[in-house]
């Protein structure tokens, strides 16, 4: 059985925003994005809180690949050269955050769970002006709003990005088609080593092996998907699953919620 998704439509360029110096030690930029954009690959002397009321987000680092679906966002720590993709219809708020008062934001990008309360903080932090009063309650709501990012539950959905350039290469090719099988022993021909040796150097470059790192690329992949509103057996098979009870289980697994639930998200 086979099915046929609607191809993506382009994917724009967005402008990094030029900023000197943050006008306060948390400074918001809310946008409401209705096409797929990219930025240029950049970094700044901040750390960034990239979060979607609606839409998936996607940041690439030399590192690895993250994603945040809906009520889920992205900390890219201080001078951490990042590139970032929305995808249609994105509601993004982004917290620009002096290093000073999040020390702690770690050396890579890390993906949060967004609590009730931190996600109600965030917008009406938005909602604040640029050159809010440190010293009065909107200074206050600020400490405890860096407290909330802080405790937030940090999660897996990522992907580790190999040094390695042919591993790169092979990492490149399951994402552009998740539906297809790894064929190992092409790309162990390719760079002249035994597929015992290529798992090994994969598992050294990412910490997984090759079935698991296509396994999370594969659920990662039906993000986008879910979210722009298809069926969950056209992703299901769009993901390369036979069965749609299978990607379900897995899904659940993964991300502790049915894909049902990240499709009522996205509304």
């Amino acid at each position: 059985m086979t099915t046929s998704t609607p191809p993506a439509a382009p994917v724009r360029h967005r402008d990094v925003p030029l900023l000197n110096d943050l006008p306060r030690p948390v400074y918001a930029r809310v946008e409401n994005l209705r096409h797929r954009a990219d930025t240029q690959p950049h970094s700044h002397p901040w750390v960034q809180l990239s979060y979607a009321s609606r839409g998936v987000l996607e940041i690439r680092t030399a590192e690895g690949l993250f994603l945040a679906p809906p009520q889920w966002a992205i900390l890219v720590p201080p001078r951490v050269r990042h590139a970032v993709r929305n995808s249609a219809r994105t509601e993004m708020r982004s917290l620009y955050i002096d290093a000073a008062v999040l020390p702690d934001a770690g050396p890579a990008c890390q993906v949060l769970a967004v609590s009730d309360l931190l996600r109600e903080m965030i917008r009406h932090f938005s909602q604040l002006p640029v050159h809010y009063d440190e010293d009065g309650a909107d200074g206050r709501l600020v400490r405890v709003l860096l407290d909330q990012v802080q405790a937030a539950v940090r999660v897996s959905f990522s992907l580790p990005w190999p040094a390695h350039a042919q591993l790169r290469e092979l990492c490149t090719a399951m994402l552009a088609r998740p539906q297809r099988p790894v064929r190992r022993e092409h790309w162990s021909a390719a760079m002249g080593v035994s597929v015992r040796t290529l798992e090994r150097m994969f598992q050294r470059d990412t910490g997984m092996n090759m079935r698991e790192w296509r396994l999370r690329a594969r659920l990662l992949h039906a993000l986008p998907l879910l979210e722009r509103g298809d069926s969950v057996t056209d992703v299901a098979l769009a993901c390369g699953y036979e069965s749609t009870s299978s990607f379900i289980a897995s899904f659940r697994r993964f991300f502790g919620a049915t894909p049902g639930t990240f499709s009522a998200a996205a509304d």
